[in-house]
């Protein structure tokens, strides 16, 4: 069922045409500067990454096993740069600035598959799969970077990295129970990462509707929660039983 869910879903995103970015992409509502810093808010917002990122790595010091250690320890890095990289990004919105913004988010998913294969399928497989979706999560990144230095921008590798885990992860969630797993922490981190999309998708409705804050400053809040909700999975999950 794994193998035909990843089958279906590359074949579908290579089937749609080429996806370039957007120009639109990069017209955040709010642009106000506050303490000398342009956008702000959007920049600003990030720190929650950080502060998530560092707790996480620091709970991980007493409270994970061995077998998803490493996976854990660079999806906390994933969100640790991932404050760096989208406040480098906001600073002044364009493509080039993008990259660094999604190549950490890319670190993020790809680790946190790696340790739920490891969690629930098996340990020896989800270790050998965290380099090789690694890479597959930064080429996704440079792939589209590069397309749209050719002037055909092509956003499906990206856009697969992205949301390929929201559907494999519940799948094996689902298929392979483990007993003091954390499952709780998941669905706490699912729904705080579909609410970012919904507030990011709303970023000036919300602005008009609140009057001081975008919905994608609070998408950043929202981002980070749910990065903080995996944190929580993999320290209180660090008994879990795992296969030989």
């Amino acid at each position: 069922m794994l193998l035909v869910l990843t089958v279906v879903c590359v074949v579908a995103v290579f089937m749609h045409d080429p996806i370039a970015q957007w120009d639109s992409y990069h017209h955040f509502v709010d642009t106000r500067t506050m303490l000398g810093i342009p956008n702000a808010l959007n920049v600003l917002s990030n720190l929650p990454f950080l502060i998530a990122g560092l707790a996480g790595l620091w709970s991980l010091r007493m409270h994970s096993r061995q077998e998803t250690r490493i996976a854990n320890i660079c999806f906390c890095m994933g969100l640790v740069l991932t404050c760096f990289g989208s406040a480098y990004y906001h600073l002044a919105p364009d493509n080039a600035r993008l990259v660094w913004d999604r190549l950490p988010m890319t670190l993020a998913f790809m680790s946190f598959l790696s340790a739920v294969v490891s969690e629930y399928i098996d340990v020896k497989i989800g270790q050998r799969l965290l380099v090789p979706l690694l890479a597959v999560g930064v080429a996704s990144v440079w792939y589209w970077h590069w397309s749209e230095l050719q002037g055909a921008g092509d956003l499906r590798a990206y856009a697969l990295v992205q949301f390929y885990p929201s559907l494999c992860i519940p799948m094996i969630v689902w298929m392979f129970p483990r007993k003091n797993s954390g499952v709780k922490y998941l669905a706490f981190a699912v729904i705080s990462y579909v609410a970012a999309k919904f507030l990011e998708a709303g970023d000036a409705r919300i602005y008009a509707l609140l009057g001081f804050v975008s919905g994608h400053t609070l998408k950043h809040f929202m981002a980070a929660l749910a990065g903080w909700f995996v944190v929580k999975k993999a320290v209180s999950s660090f008994k879990f039983p795992v296969s030989s």
